[in-house]
């Protein structure tokens, strides 16, 4: 089975090559704006927009005349750029289909992102300690021997980030199909207190990443504030604040590959969880910030790709379905049940169970289940949900009722 799978590390670039690292970056970000700006001057005048290939002819018949500096760096980057822009339309017009909330229209991009980023295809290959990139050549590697040699490479995306250059080299594998047609069924659930629970007992705990460093974002956020505006030392002050980010997501991350990758690793058949309303979660403005830092999108991404390099299948549970609140001995449905309530007691059969693996059991039940009972959260929420106007005090107090019930 041929897969398609990513290998991302961090370049250590010299002085000429920084350069045209950089002006790749902004010939991509130049033409994806032009592109686009383009696009919305046709639409003005013929209610029309045209693609990335006639927009690539466009672009080479004014590059020798307008844009000569473009032939220092890769023809590959405003290539990919238009791809991605017409990608975005793509994306637009799927939202405005189907009224999927805020529309937005795509956005001119700045030089002033934290992130910055283009995509190269061609000639690209790898040794041990580097990597070749057209129009730049060979660049060092800081990690050796982590990009596979003997891989088909599709394509690498070089990105900029707290000041530091990554490349993303995207291969293509081939690998032994996994059956797990005999293993068991293992239910998860997230949490923010802790990352995750099995309903095999197995707790991994939440590295709270961003929580831990709050002080010295504020502190670090405070000194910026006195910079004043426009000069150098704002600008070089940027760069630590990105760091500090940057080392919270790569703590948040490295926490999800463990928990996920040990709980592919035991071979299970299918993996359950819980499909969270996270968007109307986040208006509980006392968890925002702490569900935001629990990435439980992220979570849910990296199940759905390694079930299919793992052999198993993952389930996403109902949005209402109850798994916190239903006693996982007697299917009893306990409406009443707090978010300061960690022990969950069964006021029918007695059971006093962790509150995080009764719900996780519950997922484990979850597919041999048909209903859940008329006095379900899903019931509730559901018709609250509909006969409530958006904003209304009822719908968020079934909104906080549904926050307990999952987190």
């Amino acid at each position: 089975m041929k897969i398609q799978r990513a290998y991302k590390t961090e370049l250590d670039p010299n002085k000429t090559q920084l350069i045209l690292l950089a002006k790749s970056a902004g010939t991509a970000r130049f033409v994806y704006n032009w592109g686009l700006g383009r696009r919305i001057e046709e639409y003005k005048i013929t209610g029309k927009s045209s693609n990335a290939i006639e927009q690539h002819r466009q672009l080479n018949a004014l590059k020798e005349e307008s844009f000569p500096w473009m032939y220092e760096v890769s023809k590959c980057a405003p290539q990919e750029s238009l791809r991605d822009l017409d990608k975005a339309y793509a994306n637009f017009f799927r939202r405005v289909k189907n009224k999927d909330g805020k529309v937005g229209h795509p956005k001119f991009k700045s030089k002033h992102d934290s992130k910055q980023s283009f995509r190269l295809t061609g000639s690209i290959s790898a040794t041990e300690s580097r990597v070749h990139l057209p129009k730049i050549g060979y660049v060092k590697l800081k990690e050796k021997n982590y990009i596979p040699v003997d891989c088909k490479v599709l394509s690498a995306t070089v990105s900029k980030r707290a000041n530091r250059w990554f490349v993303s080299v995207l291969t293509e594998e081939e690998i032994n199909p996994v059956n797990n047609a005999e293993g068991r069924v293992v239910g998860i659930d997230l949490g923010i207190k802790v990352l995750a629970t099995t309903s095999d007992n197995v707790v991994y705990m939440n590295p709270k990443a961003l929580n831990k460093n709050l002080k010295k974002l504020a502190r670090i956020q405070k000194q910026h504030s006195r910079k004043v505006k426009g000069s150098n030392n704002r600008k070089k002050h940027i760069s630590k604040i990105q760091r500090v980010h940057y080392r919270v997501s790569c703590i948040r991350n490295d926490a999800i590959h463990q928990m996920t990758t040990a709980v592919a690793k035991t071979k299970p058949r299918l993996v359950v969880i819980e499909d969270l309303a996270v968007k109307n979660m986040m208006r509980n403005h006392k968890l925002a910030r702490s569900l935001s830092d629990a990435a439980f999108g992220e979570t849910r991404r990296q199940f759905e790709y390694k079930g299919k390099w793992y052999g198993f299948e993952l389930m996403v549970a109902d949005r209402w379905y109850p798994s916190s609140k239903t006693c996982s001995r007697c299917g009893y449905i306990k409406v009443e049940l707090k978010l300061s309530d960690r022990t969950f007691v069964c006021p029918v059969c007695g059971l006093v169970i962790d509150r995080d693996l009764n719900a996780s059991i519950n997922l484990k039940q979850y597919p041999t289940q048909s209903s859940w009972g008329s006095n379900a959260c899903g019931d509730e929420c559901g018709k609250a949900r509909h006969k409530t106007r958006k904003g209304s005090k009822q719908e968020l107090k079934t909104i906080k009722n549904c926050v307990s019930s999952f987190v």
